[in-house]
């Protein structure tokens, strides 16, 4: 090998030594890479059920999504089970995703979801919604629904309905707190 590859070869595994070692890393990213959260429970199975009985009551059917939906989280909501139901809406079949989030117990939804309530009022949490969004998260025992829409950007006149119908359910959480 001539002394000029070496050279570069000697370059390379510094570099490669460095990028290990995590030099400027920020830390852990949520959720870990490789990770997926557990399958949600029977909590979870009874929020379903009462998210569409409310969307019911005001003439909207949900479903679970076919398609993945994950909004943005904070921290203690990355790592939890999570179920997403999607409204029906005709006149806009790429939103209406509501996410169910199982937290085991009632005071780690309730950490959760003040934490989620924290991280939208943020600066770096703020920035991932629209301007002008609405926000729907409840505590219903030890689960959290969480919603999200923008009157500017749906076209769908009865998205509007998904948070009313949301509102019934549970103790709000104010965005925020």
């Amino acid at each position: 090998m001539s002394r000029a590859h070496l050279a570069a070869r000697a370059a390379c595994l510094a570099l490669l030594a460095i990028a290990s070692i995590g030099c400027g890393s920020p830390g852990p990213s949520f959720p870990p890479a490789g990770s997926t959260p557990a399958a949600p429970g029977d909590a979870t199975a009874a929020t379903k059920q009462q998210v569409i009985g409310a969307l019911g009551v005001v003439g909207l059917q949900a479903v679970d999504a076919t398609r993945p939906y994950r909004p943005p989280e904070g921290a203690l909501m990355t790592g939890a089970s999570r179920s997403v139901l999607q409204a029906t809406l005709p006149d806009d079949p790429d939103h209406g995703y509501i996410v169910i989030y199982s937290l085991g117990s009632a005071v780690a939804a309730e950490s959760a979801a003040f934490d989620q309530a924290r991280y939208i009022a943020s600066g770096p949490g703020g920035i991932q919604f629209p301007p002008g969004s609405h926000y729907v998260l409840r505590i219903i025992d030890s689960t959290v629904v969480f919603f999200t829409w923008s009157p500017g950007g749906s076209p769908d006149s009865r998205t509007h309905l998904i948070e009313e119908a949301l509102n019934t359910l549970g103790v709000a959480v104010p965005i925020g707190a």
